[in-house]
């Protein structure tokens, strides 16, 4: 009776090692992330990469909380709601300078394919023509602020920049009169520009910002890159995958489509013309001997950041071999 009492022990006791193993293999490191404008091309890696598994493969799951812009995004890291988030270069710089415990771990955007534009019948034709008008950027600290600061600053024009939100909110205020000059990314407003309710007037790319520099960036917080640098690091291998897949892939076209809700065509044509791979390549800040400058002329930073505060603040981890 003892070894019936010991062979069901043993029986139970390696049926529930079992059990746990397999939990332990399967339990998945979550992540938050804050990122802004839900649909567009370069906000997507994470959604896209999610839902094709990429993450998943390398041990993680994914929440995603959506926000008007990289200033909201920000600040979610910087109140600890969540792991990453999207960043305006030069806000993250600016708010590193003031001492918040702000790490970059990706590159989001080298350049830019935001656009500016006008309702149809508007007597505003450029930039220049902006005095005593408003001009719209998504939120304080987003890469969008930083162009309309460039946009005024090149054009010698005193307008009014206005936080208005995302693109959807951003059109029906143009629309209405509310505010001059809208913004918007691809793909939203691309239909409007196609049938002239619209007129586009500016783009990201007219002024150097928008073209050669990390604009926007994803960003966690010094406690989380030491706590969770594993959890980091596999992450951002992930998000190189999808990236990859991104643009060797027509099924990454159609899931794209359906995310953003709309057609397989025009997923392409914003993927083929308005985001160049280089545009979301992770792994290198480009442009920061202009960064500095700007972020000094633009009041984000009061002195350009020293190459030993680069170092501290820019930290994007190495690929997994």
């Amino acid at each position: 009776m003892r070894a019936i009492r010991l062979v069901v022990f043993a029986a139970v006791f390696f049926t529930a090692a079992l059990a746990l193993a397999n939990t332990a293999a399967s339990a998945q490191d979550k992540l938050k992330l804050a990122l802004g404008q839900r649909g567009n091309w370069d906000t997507a890696i994470a959604e896209l990469g999610q839902s094709a598994g990429f993450f998943k493969k390398h041990g993680l799951e994914l929440e995603i909380l959506w926000t008007q812009g990289a200033g909201e995004s920000q600040q979610a890291v910087i109140s600890g709601s969540v792991d990453i988030g999207l960043a305006g270069t030069l806000a993250a710089f600016g708010a590193f300078q003031k001492g918040a415990p702000l790490r970059i771990i990706a590159a989001e955007a080298t350049g830019a394919a935001d656009f500016w534009y006008v309702r149809a019948d508007s007597a505003v034709k450029s930039i220049k023509d902006l005095d005593g008008k408003t001009i719209a950027y998504s939120t304080n600290g987003a890469s969008t602020h930083t162009l309309v600061l460039a946009f005024l600053k090149e054009g010698g024009t005193a307008g009014k920049p206005i936080a208005t939100g995302g693109p959807a909110q951003t059109f029906t205020q143009v629309m209405s009169g509310q505010i001059d000059v809208g913004w918007s990314a691809p793909p939203f407003g691309l239909d409007a520009a196609r049938d002239n309710r619209i007129r586009i007037i500016a783009r990201a790319k007219d002024v150097a910002i928008g073209r050669d520099q990390t604009i926007r960036a994803l960003v966690t917080t010094a406690s989380v890159l030491v706590t969770r640098g594993d959890v980091l690091r596999r992450f951002m291998q992930g998000y190189r995958e999808t990236i990859d897949w991104m643009y060797s892939s027509d099924d990454a076209l159609k899931a794209y489509a359906d995310f953003a809700k709309i057609s397989f065509d025009l997923a392409k044509r914003v993927r083929d013309e308005f985001f160049p791979k280089s545009l979301i390549s992770p792994d290198k800040v480009s442009g920061l001997d202009t960064l500095m400058q700007d972020g000094v002329t633009f009041k984000y930073l009061r002195e350009p950041l020293s190459a030993a505060q680069v170092s501290e603040v820019v930290r994007i981890p190495a690929p997994l071999k």
